[in-house]
């Protein structure tokens, strides 16, 4: 599938340029990306995948990101952001320092 590709920006840590070819999935193209990471981040992203039971760790990745991109939106447009304990205790939350 040589000639227009949409690259699309991804986590991208230690990788290697080109990792994998492109997949065409109707419509979309995806791009391959390697992560590298340690054993408690693995851990901690095997942990998510078993709590929201998403089908992969791709489908975490993108949960997450989705969920980071609103809060920096938000966060962009002077929002503060403050969480709602179950006993009733309102506590802000400090994502961006």
């Amino acid at each position: 599938m040589r000639g227009h590709h949409h690259h699309r920006r991804g986590f991208r840590g230690p990788l290697s340029e080109g990792q994998g070819p492109e997949v065409e999935t109707g419509e979309r193209s995806t791009t391959r990306v390697q992560l590298e990471m340690p054993p408690q981040a693995m851990e901690r992203l095997q942990k998510l995948k078993d709590k929201t039971e998403a089908a992969s760790y791709a489908e975490v990745i993108r949960n997450a990101l989705r969920l980071f991109e609103a809060l920096v939106d938000e966060h962009e447009k002077g929002a503060e952001f403050s969480l709602k304990r179950p006993d009733g205790e309102i506590v802000q939350y400090k994502i961006f320092v």
